[in-house]
């Protein structure tokens, strides 16, 4: 069941946007642990203007996990879903023994970033504040996940999920890439041939 967050999205100060800049040091992870709320998943959106400003913040609670609709799309309500930016799962198919799986590289993705949605305490993201009213919002976003003597972590979803080898970057029209914060991640997933990086039939975008 969704409903509004009340008292939970309050003042943060100044922060540098992180989409899609290497700017992701400047999140304050201290403040998005702070949003956790008992028996929640709690979902925040902050939106920025082109002076790097938070304009409006937006924020969300459910009983159980956000559900992915894709790869890179999780749905926030009946009428909403958010974009992860920048990213994308591999073409076609693709064979990876270590994990077991043999299909499409999107079903792929879609496994890995329901992972990702599965026990998060808080979804953080960022946007401009031109996404606002989209059906499908581009943004970046972060989970903060908490195991009681095991795991106290805040790390964005798109640098997990391409260090993962589940996705990889997009590019833009001169051929850079679309997020070049994210460039060591892949890196990692290349190397370490995590993910579609296990199939040498992996083609560059």
């Amino acid at each position: 069941m969704m409903m509004g967050l009340r008292n939970a999205v309050c003042a943060l100060g100044s922060l540098v946007l992180a989409m899609p800049s290497p700017a992701a040091e400047a999140l304050d992870k201290n403040y998005v642990r702070s949003l956790a709320a008992p028996g929640r998943t709690v979902l925040v959106i902050e939106y920025y203007d082109g002076k790097q400003n938070v304009v409006r913040r937006q924020g969300y609670a459910a009983s159980g996990p956000f559900k992915a609709l894709s790869g890179t799309d999780f749905r926030v309500h009946e009428t909403m879903a958010i974009h992860l930016y920048g990213v994308a799962p591999c073409d076609g198919e693709m064979v990876n023994q270590r994990d077991g799986f043999v299909g499409r590289c999107e079903d792929y993705a879609r496994q890995q970033l329901e992972i990702m949605l599965k026990n998060p305490k808080v979804i953080f993201c960022r946007a401009f504040i031109s996404e606002e009213k989209a059906k499908v919002q581009n943004a970046t976003c972060y989970g903060y996940h908490y195991f009681p003597g095991s795991l106290d972590s805040v790390s964005m979803f798109e640098e997990q999920l391409v260090s993962l080898g589940a996705l990889r970057l997009e590019k833009i029209g001169d051929g850079s890439p679309a997020r070049p914060d994210l460039m060591r991640a892949e890196q990692i997933g290349r190397k370490g041939a995590f993910g579609m990086w296990a199939d040498p039939r992996t083609k560059e975008p």
